[in-house]
């Protein structure tokens, strides 16, 4: 949402380059673009290599949930380091609801508030609690059978290989 809105004004600024009349409004008066040269296709070409990094960044995987038979293993993109929690450690799973907001921003292992956060998007999460009162939230797309993967995991049920879910923007 964030890089549709500063293409539009991208394209809104091109549009007023070449267009460069004053425009009269009651409050205010908008005076004409300050020069005549075509600097204004910048900002239409800028407007479309932000369009294009959108659509790629769909297709990017931000981040993957596994869960093996003892631990759950959460791997973010590039270089960001491989977090493990132990199966054994978690006292408690349930899914959330998180605050619908067009503000939330994409966050890995962040620490605030006393949890810890793996998010890219979505309004729903599954929050782990462990022995140690660590609060973990998930993230995911699918809420429901992360939680039910998990929950079997925690029985001692005997998984088979691995299951993993991929979350991308």
């Amino acid at each position: 949402m964030r890089r549709l809105l500063l293409s539009v004004f991208c394209f809104v600024a091109y549009y007023w380059s070449e267009n460069p009349k004053p425009v009269n409004l009651e409050l205010f008066e908008i005076g004409e673009y300050p020069g005549r040269d075509h600097s204004g296709q910048l900002f239409f070409v800028l407007g479309l290599c932000i369009l294009v990094l959108s659509a790629i960044l769909l297709f990017i995987l931000h981040m993957r949930t596994t869960v093996s038979d003892d631990a759950i293993f959460i791997d973010g993109i590039l270089s960001a380091r491989k977090v493990r929690i132990y199966l054994k450690g978690i006292s408690s799973a349930k899914k959330i609801r998180l605050k619908p907001s067009i503000f939330n921003r994409p966050v890995y292992n962040l620490h605030n508030r006393g949890r810890i956060r793996f998010y890219t998007y979505g309004n729903e999460a599954v929050e782990l609690t462990t022995n140690d009162g660590l609060v973990y939230r998930i993230g995911t797309q699918r809420p429901d059978e992360l939680l039910n993967v998990i929950e079997s995991a925690m029985a001692e049920k005997k998984l088979p290989d691995e299951f993993s879910f991929s979350n991308s923007l």
